[in-house]
């Protein structure tokens, strides 16, 4: 499938010398859902500002089916829908101008119907008449999502479209972009909820001080990367191990009625086997076993821990 959105080499450096994005190259498919992952000031809005316009590149190339963000900044952007982290909407205004009005700033026609359609979508058509200053929070995050897709974009850009929203929320907007994907939307967003990555995006992309660590497919990257633990639980406590099972990655739990084995999936031998005839030789009694996979929480973290190492 072809890329719809192309980044090559962008940096981004500031008159101080600060240099917000460091060479970042990617490449997004159209229909795809990418979550960007990274810490507080790891570039992640300044990565979507640049390619939005908002910013201006340093170096390096950004295109959007195509049309070059610079040189043909009007027609790249018409194919972007941006929802913004901050809430900035006019308080006095009404829904349905509110989204009539951002579809007009893109010379869109007037089209009612899709736009009682995408209200829909939001549940936000019975909202349609209110003022902004009359809706929850959680609502107006819903009417920045409907503005951005007013005048009908290819690529919906979500900069932590879900913070400061509580959880039953958080979980309609999953649908929400679901439904958008299926629509055939290609979707970026940033969050600081890496569940909500692992729960709706194909890749995984983690920046961290202005550089692209990696971009991989979810679950690729979650088997190349992730590792097992089986928990092995006792029927007396232990305090610390004996020498015999020096060999293997073991942790004693708290309290010490279990031991905790890491192992890597991708190796032929686990060496489970041969881990719990050593503990039978050692005396120590089996009373259960657990195993947890590595989450892509686990894995991030452990990018993050790396690259600031």
């Amino acid at each position: 499938m072809a890329a719809i959105l192309s980044v090559r080499d962008l940096v981004k450096r500031y008159d101080d010398g600060f240099e917000a994005l460091s060479g970042v190259s990617l490449e997004i498919e159209q229909g795809e859902i990418l979550a960007l992952l990274g810490p507080n000031g790891a570039g992640k809005t300044t990565l979507i500002s640049t390619i939005c316009g908002i910013t201006e590149g340093t170096s390096g190339s950004v295109t959007v089916g195509g049309h070059d963000i610079v040189t043909g900044y009007r027609e790249a952007r018409r194919m972007i829908g941006l929802v913004p982290q901050e809430i900035n909407l006019e308080p006095f205004e009404r829904v349905i101008n509110t989204v009539r009005f951002s579809r007009g700033l893109f010379g869109k026609p007037k089209d009612d119907a899709f736009l009682e359609k995408t209200l829909r979508q939001l549940s936000l058509w019975d909202k349609k008449d209110s003022r902004i200053m009359e809706l929850s929070g959680g609502m107006k995050r819903r009417v920045l999502i409907a503005k951005a897709l007013s005048h009908e974009p290819e690529v919906l850009f979500l900069d932590e479209p879900s913070a400061g929203v509580d959880v039953e929320l958080r979980k309609d907007m999953w649908e929400i972009v679901a439904g958008l994907k299926a629509s055939g939307t290609t979707i970026i967003l940033t969050t600081h909820y890496i569940e909500e990555a692992e729960a709706i995006a194909d890749r995984i992309g983690v920046i961290a001080k202005g550089e692209l660590l990696l971009v991989e497919e979810k679950q690729a990257l979650m088997t190349r990367m992730g590792q097992k633990q089986l928990q092995i639980d006792l029927t007396e406590p232990v305090s610390k191990l004996p020498s015999t099972l020096a060999g293997y990655d073991l942790d004693i739990a708290a309290d010490g009625m279990a031991v905790i084995y890491s192992y890597d999936t991708r190796s032929e031998r686990t060496g489970i086997t041969g881990l719990l005839a050593d503990l039978s030789k050692a005396g120590m009694v089996m009373r259960d076993l657990q195993t947890k996979q590595s989450s892509l929480e686990d894995i991030f973290v452990g990018l993050v821990a790396e690259d600031a190492a």
